[in-house]
């Protein structure tokens, strides 16, 4: 049986994940990355917006990174 501080936990992950992922659509960086991949890349535009945020941002740490 699920705990109810757990699953209000979850709840509250997905509203912020669902907020900050509206966020970075919005944002220009993401927009343009968005671009410039969708032009290179046909399964991208097949992928949803879940997967594109994360992809999004797991490229801009990796650059950050080096």
């Amino acid at each position: 049986m699920a705990h109810p501080a757990t699953d209000t936990s979850r709840s509250e992950d997905s509203q912020i994940w669902d907020e900050l992922k509206g966020a970075i659509a919005a944002s220009s960086g993401f927009q343009r990355w968005r671009l410039e991949k969708m032009s290179g890349d046909r399964q991208l535009q097949e992928v949803n917006l879940d997967r594109q945020v994360s992809l999004y941002l797991r490229e801009t740490l990796e650059t950050l990174a080096y």
